[in-house]
C-alpha cells in the first residue's frame, strides 16, 4: 500500500505561482541562505514559514540513528506544518542544500494570511494537515515511547501522544527486539518505564502528561498578564466550536485542555451520525480538525493543563489552572464535558489501564489482539464500540441492565448490533467481580437468573452514564441534583437573583448563575448528550457571549 507521502505528495508539497508568492511577499522578508546552514531543527519553536524564491532546502526528520530524508523543496514550495502556525515545537530539521533566497513569514502574518487569502489558505492548510499525518504515520522518529503494553502508564502515555496526533515511535519492551539495547544505550531500568525519550536525548521516566508536553513544547507560554476576552475550559466539540467562532469573531480565545482535544467524544472509533459525514469520521480526525481550524483564527490552545478553580466573585473572572498559573477573562464557557460512570466495584481501580478501558479506539483495539472483549453500556458511544472491536471475527459481549437497546441507542445501531453474529447481547446484566493478578484475567457478571457467571475475559470498556466534570467550580455556580450546571430557563428564580443576579435582565440561554459565565455541552443540565448538540451550544454561545461583552 503506499503510503501517504507517496500518494499524496502534490497536496503536500505544491507549487506556489508566480501570482501567489507575490501576494505572500509583503508579509515577509527576504533572507539569503547558504549550502549547509541548519534553518530550524525539531523542537523550535516560533519558526517561520519560509517560501523558497531560490536555493534548495532539506527537510530531515531527526531520528535515534540520526536523520531521514523527507524531501527536497526547491523555488515556489514552501516550508512548515501544523506546529509551524501554532507557533509549538519544530518535528523535523531544515537544512539549505542548495544556496539561494527566501521569504520568511511569522506567526502572526501566517495566520493573517490563512483567514483573508482564500486560496492560499486552502492550500497553506491541506499541506500542513497531510504533512502532520504522514509524520504521525512514519515509524522513525527521536521522540520514542518505551515500556510495557501491560503497564496502565504506558497505555496512558500512548493514548495521549496519539490523540494528540504528536509523531511518535513506541516500542513495546516485552516484544521489540530493539528494546533491550535502547535500555541498555540510556541505562534504563525496570523501575523507570515507561519512559519518554524526548528528541533523542533527554530520559523521562514515567512522565506525567504535563511533563512530556512540556518537553516536546507542545503548548505555547501561556500569557497571564493578559486579560482575554473568553475562556474555554474543556476541548471537546463544544469547547472547539466556541473556540472557532470565538476567535473568527476577533475574541481573545484561549482554550484549556486536560487530556487532548475531542473529550468523549475524540475516543469514539467512528461518528456516523454528525451531519456532513455520510461515512462516517473518527472522533479523533473530527476533534484534530476543528483544533486546526481554532488555531487557523488565532484561539491559543493550552493540552495538559487543567482548571483546577474559578474565582467566579471577581472582575476579570480567574481561572486558577494546574503549574500554579491563573488565567483572567472577561467572561468564561464551561465545555469541561462529562466522564463515563464508575462501576461499584472495589478494585476497579487496580485494573485501569490494565484490561478496564474507558476508550475504543485503534490504540485499545490493537492491546485486544483476537481476544474476547466486554463493553458495558447502551449508548451510542458503547453500540460504536461494540461494532469496532467486532472487526475482524473478535467476539463481544455487551452488557446491559435495561431490557434492550432502543431506548438509549440509535435505531441503525441497534440494527448493526442484531446483524453481527460476534456480538452477543446480555440484557439486564451486569459485573460483579473482577479478578487477576497485575492485569484483569477473569470477570463475574450476574444476569437475569441471578446466577454470576465467570469469564476467562481480560478486556472491559466501560461506557456507562455520565458525570460531570464540575469538581473544580466549588460553589461558584448553581448546579442540578447530579452536579450538572443548571443555565438559562433551568435556573430557579433564587438561584438567578440576589447577589449571584444583579442585572436586571434573565439570564440568557445557555448562562449560569453568574453573568458572563456560560455552560455547553455535557456539563450543562439537560444537553442532549450528542456531538452536534454539544458543537451548536459551542457556537450559539458565543453569539449570546458578545452580548454580555458589550455591556
Amino acid at each position: 500500500m503506499a503510503t501517504l507521502l507517496e500518494s499524496r505528495r502534490e497536496q503536500m508539497f505544491p507549487q506556489l505561482t508566480a501570482a501567489q508568492i507575490a501576494r505572500l511577499e509583503p508579509h515577509g522578508r527576504r533572507v539569503r541562505i547558504s549550502a549547509g546552514q541548519l534553518l530550524s531543527d525539531a523542537g523550535d519553536s516560533h519558526r517561520e514559514l519560509l517560501v523558497i524564491v531560490s536555493g534548495a532546502i532539506a527537510i530531515l526528520r531527526p531520528s535515534l540513528q540520526g536523520e531521514d530524508l523527507i524531501t527536497v523543496q526547491g523555488p515556489g514550495q514552501f516550508a512548515g506544518e501544523m506546529s509551524t502556525l501554532g507557533g509549538l515545537g519544530s518535528f523535523v530539521r531544515v537544512r539549505v542544500t542548495e544556496s539561494g533566497e527566501v521569504i520568511a513569514i511569522g506567526n502572526e502574518a501566517l495566520r493573517t494570511i490563512v483567514q483573508s487569502d482564500a486560496e492560499i489558505s486552502e492550500l497553506f492548510m491541506r499541506a500542513f494537515i497531510l504533512r502532520r499525518m504522514a509524520l504521525v504515520q512514519g515509524t522513525q522518529g527521536d521522540i520514542v515511547l518505551l515500556g510495557s503494553m501491560g503497564s496502565s502508564n504506558t497505555l496512558r502515555l500512548l493514548q495521549f501522544l496519539t490523540r494528540n496526533t504528536f509523531p511518535h515511535l513506541l516500542m513495546d519492551v516485552d516484544h521489540d527486539p530493539g528494546a533491550q539495547g535502547l535500555r541498555e544505550r540510556f541505562h534504563i531500568a525496570d523501575g523507570d518505564l515507561p519512559v519518554v525519550l524526548c528528541r533523542g536525548s533527554l530520559v523521562l521516566k514515567n512522565p506525567s502528561n504535563a511533563q512530556v508536553a512540556a518537553c516536546l513544547g507542545m503548548n505555547p507560554g501561556i500569557d497571564c498578564s493578559k486579560v482575554r476576552d473568553v475562556i474555554v475550559i474543556g476541548a471537546g466539540p463544544a469547547g472547539l466550536a466556541a473556540a472557532v467562532y470565538g476567535a473568527s469573531e476577533g475574541l481573545d480565545t484561549l482554550v484549556i485542555e486536560t487530556v487532548a482535544p475531542g473529550g468523549q467524544a475524540g475516543s469514539s472509533s467512528k461518528i456516523e451520525n454528525y451531519l456532513g459525514f455520510p461515512t462516517g469520521i473518527s472522533g479523533l480526525a473530527l476533534a484534530s480538525r476543528a483544533l486546526v481550524q481554532a488555531q487557523k483564527f488565532g484561539a491559543e490552545v493550552a493540552i495538559a493543563t487543567s482548571a483546577v478553580a474559578l474565582r467566579c466573585d471577581r472582575a476579570p473572572f480567574e481561572v486558577v489552572l494546574s503549574g500554579e498559573h491563573v488565567a483572567r477573562g472577561r467572561s468564561i464557557v464551561i465545555a469541561s464535558g462529562a466522564e463515563y460512570r464508575r462501576l461499584a466495584l472495589a478494585n476497579l481501580a487496580d485494573y485501569l489501564g490494565a484490561g478496564v478501558y474507558y476508550a475504543a479506539t485503534a490504540v485499545e483495539q490493537r492491546l485486544c489482539g483476537d481476544d474476547e472483549v466486554i463493553v458495558v453500556g447502551g449508548g451510542n458511544s458503547a453500540g460504536q464500540a461494540a461494532v469496532f472491536l467486532s472487526a475482524n471475527g473478535r467476539r463481544v459481549h455487551l452488557l446491559v441492565r435495561a431490557t434492550g437497546l432502543a431506548q438509549t441507542m440509535s435505531h441503525y445501531l441497534v440494527r448493526r448490533i442484531e446483524d453481527t453474529p460476534q456480538i452477543t447481547l446480555h440484557t439486564h446484566t451486569q459485573i460483579t467481580a473482577l479478578e487477576g493478578q497485575g492485569r484483569l484475567e477473569k470477570v463475574t457478571w450476574t444476569g437475569p437468573d441471578a446466577v454470576p457467571e465467570t469469564h476467562a475475559i481480560e478486556h472491559v470498556f466501560l461506557m456507562t452514564g455520565a458525570v460531570p466534570n464540575t469538581g473544580w467550580l466549588g460553589n461558584c455556580l448553581a448546579l442540578d441534583d447530579n452536579g450538572f450546571v443548571r443555565t438559562g430557563p433551568d435556573l430557579t428564580t433564587e438561584q438567578a437573583g440576589g447577589k449571584r443576579w444583579p442585572l436586571a435582565r434573565a439570564p440568557l440561554l445557555l448562562e449560569a448563575s453568574i453573568p458572563g459565565i456560560f455552560a455547553v455541552g455535557d456539563v450543562r443540565s439537560g444537553s442532549a448528550k450528542r456531538v452536534a448538540a454539544a458543537v451548536g451550544e459551542g457556537s450559539v454561545c458565543i453569539q449570546l457571549l458578545h452580548r454580555v461583552l458589550r455591556t
